[in-house]
């Protein structure tokens, strides 16, 4: 049974409202466009003119998903592509934007639990405004590595005149991410990044590492730089994961971190919106912050 949806002065066709998509959770398909179409108005700014890579579960969680970054003829007119170089076969592929309320639930319609979106914008593809770190616990009971992580490298990014912002990434751990004026190509962004990873693993060598190989780690948390990159993505700010429970990516105030209760999957489906109640949206103000690339003799150890 399908259900006509009139959104942004679109047509949406619904179908399937009723399927099972979190089993654990109790949440529908019907319930995870209701939670989108209410998320909309904070989460489109984290996401408008960036291009997306869509993490499809058309059955559910408890089946196999997939990833899909071409945008298909299929999709309507109305949706914003973006013509992006893909470098192996050197062709360009459409992929897919979500700009607007009606493009995003069109998209999870099609059974897209989590967008991630680029690290830079549909203008210049090739040219990053976000610098990330994705920092997960090396066991599954060590997130206060993963807090001593994040503080450690916002301590590295403030110094070299950067402004640093924190995330649950709904999954294993946290994100740290900095705004940039989007003026740098992605090799000296993540150089930058390697560089800062680099000298915080050297500060505390028993705790961090840079080191690329899991053998090689020895229990020792990763600070993983390597996702500033062209075409890497990051998960969407309150995009929602596909795992038990609906847990969501959920921005955090940096003394958050202090949060005794403070895990990976701390909010879902189920408790954001109360969070939103009571208090705005900490990323909110986020791209007014954008700076220049320091130079890498800024980061000083």
């Amino acid at each position: 049974m399908s259900e006509t949806l009139r959104l942004d002065g679109r047509v949406i066709e619904l179908s399937h409202q009723d399927k099972t998509y979190f089993p654990q959770a109790g949440f529908s398909k019907g319930d995870l466009i209701a939670y989108y179409r209410r998320m909309a108005p904070i989460m489109l700014p984290h996401m408008r003119q960036r291009p997306l890579s869509l993490q499809r579960f058309p059955d559910g969680i408890q089946a196999d998903g997939f990833y899909q970054k071409e945008a298909p003829d299929t999709f309507p007119d109305w949706i914003e592509r973006v013509m992006i170089p893909v470098e192996a076969e050197g062709e360009k592929q459409p992929q897919v934007m979500g700009n607007d309320a009606a493009s995003l639930i069109y998209l999870v319609n099609l059974g897209c639990i989590t967008p991630h979106a680029w690290l830079s914008r549909s203008r210049n593809v090739r040219q990053p405004d976000r610098l990330i770190f994705d920092l997960d616990p090396p066991s599954a009971d060590d997130f206060d590595s993963v807090r001593a992580a994040a503080r450690a490298l916002r301590a590295v990014l403030e110094e070299a005149g950067l402004v640093p912002f924190v995330m649950t990434t709904g999954s294993r751990g946290l994100h740290v991410r900095a705004p940039l004026d989007g003026r740098t190509d992605f090799d000296t962004v993540r150089a930058f990044a390697r560089q800062a990873a680099e000298g915080v693993a050297q500060q505390e060598p028993d705790r961090f590492t840079t080191e690329t190989r899991k053998a090689q780690r020895n229990g020792r948390l990763f600070l993983d730089y390597l996702r500033n990159a062209y075409a890497q993505t990051a998960v969407v700010p309150y995009a929602v994961r596909p795992l038990p429970g609906a847990p969501v990516a959920a921005p955090l105030d940096w003394r958050e971190l202090d949060r005794a209760d403070l895990q990976a999957q701390r909010y879902t489906v189920r408790n954001i919106f109360r969070r939103l109640g009571q208090k705005a949206d900490p990323w909110r103000d986020m791209d007014q912050y954008g700076r220049p690339l320091p130079a890498r003799q800024a980061l000083k150890f």
